[in-house]
């Protein structure tokens, strides 16, 4: 079904044109006519499928033209990375029309924030903490509120949110629309979705305990004393457009990036320690090809606006399963093709076995061919009585990729 058909106001089909959307993902076609409808919606689907969209066509369309009253439509993101992406998506959608949309997070000063907010928001994007802020201080209320978006509510509780997102809500008038997006759904969020929407509908796009089948994932085990030199020998091998390199911490990650500028690569740093200009600059360069490859902590796995990633390296483990599939989830998306790399240690196993367990499938180990290994306890997962996910000996990568190449190769730039 075309977007034309879905029932959403004219000027947003022409914004949804001008961006050169085509189809509706599944998300976005089960999603628009129920938020048209004023039906309260829970949505889950795996990332790179539009959720933005989904939420964000049906709401301008039923705003119509610009209000100076206050705002009527709040977001509210985990971190400021994606309230900036979601402002920019509805600055999109809505450029014909005189809708006008404000972000509001910290991390910088509030001046522009406060000009905004004064000039008058219909849609505003934010991040609980400088929301409550901004409320505080009497510079945005929210009792004109009608369409309410509770944005990754998962990475939301993760981050200890959940309290100032109850703030949040019981400021918000009591007749409005709810639209609740999360990977997962534990118990807080149940009690949550009971305490702040009425009769919502839920769409869950694809098993939220898998890969996209656009994925191709493998693990490399190898000694912790040959980690970095395996990445450096996979940057060279490996056919790529542009790579993110998954790090456990802060410190890690600008160590990896350190290593790799030594090594001659185009690198960006992305975590919290970052100041927000810096991140800005990380995320533009990452985009514009400026960087080849971007470092990030797990700030960086769920949600961000990075297309055309062709490659995830975990030079970490992650320590929760649902994070793998949010870092592999990076690339691979919007039906895309992708390469998910995880590089493996002894201590790692116990991770790995749980990721396995989560997702119920064991992921190939590989072996990169004519590499100078230190042997690894690792090595022996294939024998008799040994542990899920045994390593394949001398099988070559190429047979586990379809007829991806490890030889030398040039950079797709």
């Amino acid at each position: 079904m075309a977007f034309s058909k879905l029932g959403l106001a004219p000027a947003i089909l022409e914004g949804v044109k001008a961006m050169g959307y085509i189809d509706p993902t599944p998300i976005q076609l089960r999603a628009i006519p129920l938020v048209l409808s004023g039906k309260d919606v829970i949505g889950s689907a795996q990332t790179g499928t539009g959720k933005t969209a989904a939420f964000g066509l049906p709401i301008l369309s039923k705003l119509g033209q610009h209000n100076s009253t206050g705002a009527r439509v709040l977001i509210l993101e985990p971190t400021r990375e994606l309230a900036a992406q979601v402002e920019t998506a509805f600055h999109d959608f809505a450029r014909f029309t005189n809708l006008k949309t404000t972000v509001v997070f910290g991390g910088v000063g509030y001046g522009k924030q406060n000009d905004e907010l004064k000039a008058g928001a219909d849609v505003v994007v934010a991040t609980p903490g400088r929301l409550l802020d901004h409320l505080e201080q009497g510079t945005l209320r929210l009792d004109k509120v009608e369409f309410l978006v509770l944005d990754e509510a998962d990475r939301m509780l993760d981050m200890g949110f959940l309290p100032d997102v109850r703030r949040i809500v019981e400021k918000c008038p009591r007749a409005r629309h709810t639209s609740l997006f999360s990977a997962t759904v534990p118990p807080q969020i149940e009690t949550l979705i009971q305490w702040a929407m009425h009769n919502p509908e839920t769409i869950e796009i694809g098993a939220r305990r898998t890969p996209a089948e656009t994925v191709k994932h493998v693990i490399y085990p190898v000694s912790d004393t040959q980690k970095t030199d395996l990445l450096l020998e996979l940057l060279k091998r490996v056919n790529y457009n542009s790579v993110l390199v998954f790090c456990r911490t802060k410190h890690g990650a600008d160590r990896v990036a350190g290593l790799l500028k030594r090594a001659n690569h185009a690198v960006a740093v992305l975590h919290s320690n970052r100041t927000q200009k810096e991140r800005e600059q990380a995320l533009q360069g990452f985009r514009e090809g400026k960087y080849e490859v971007l470092v990030a902590t797990d700030i960086a796995a769920r949600g961000l606006d990075i297309a055309d990633v062709s490659h995830v390296v975990n030079y970490d483990v992650p320590q929760h399963p649902e994070d793998y599939i949010h870092r592999i989830g990076r690339t691979g998306r919007a039906e895309a093709t992708g390469d998910a790399f995880t590089i493996m240690i002894a201590e790692d196993a116990p991770h790995v076995y749980a990721i396995e367990r989560f997702i119920s499938q064991t992921i190939p180990r590989v072996k990169l061919e004519n590499f100078n290994y230190t042997y690894t306890a690792l090595f022996e997962e294939s024998k008799p009585g040994a542990k899920p996910g045994g390593f394949p000996g001398k099988a070559r990568a190429v047979r586990v990729h379809g007829g991806y190449h490890f030889g030398p190769a040039k950079r797709r730039r």
